[in-house]
């Protein structure tokens, strides 16, 4: 899977995806951005949200004529020091409906452990290459 990031000026990004569609990030005008998109963390959030909705959903598929509302919020916690990634993240399920809350529980847990590959990667190793005027160049 690629997904192909191109640089707007400033702080102003436009990732495409295999699927075509286009995410604009943007940074805040505290880190020299427009504010005309969202911020990278803000996508992690919200990719790990997507990820782990879509799996529960499918796992409750039999059950989801039942559920009325369901809405995801993700809760990061950052560091006060650069680079300022989450130290924690907390995933909120707010469901209304005719359902068992172990159903759900289990289609959570199988989601984070089995199947979202968001959650997944969050444990990834993440390695870096870098092309200078069309040639590789090593890393220094």
């Amino acid at each position: 899977m690629k997904v192909q990031t191109t640089w707007h000026g400033k702080r102003a990004f436009t990732a495409v995806g295999q699927s075509g569609y286009e995410i604009k990030m943007d940074a805040t005008e505290a880190y020299g951005g427009d504010s005309n998109g969202v911020t990278p963390t803000e996508m992690l959030l919200a990719s790990l949200a997507g990820c782990i909705g879509i799996d529960v959903t499918m796992i409750l598929k039999p059950h989801l004529s039942k559920i009325e509302r369901l809405e995801i919020e993700t809760d990061g916690a950052r560091k006060e020091e650069l680079p300022k990634g989450f130290t924690s993240i907390v995933v909120t399920f707010t469901i209304d409906g005719d359902i068992d809350a172990k159903k759900v529980w289990r289609a959570i847990k199988l989601g984070k452990e089995k199947y979202c590959a968001v959650s997944d990667t969050l444990k990834a190793n993440i390695s870096f290459e870098l092309i200078l005027n069309g040639e590789s160049a090593p890393q220094v």
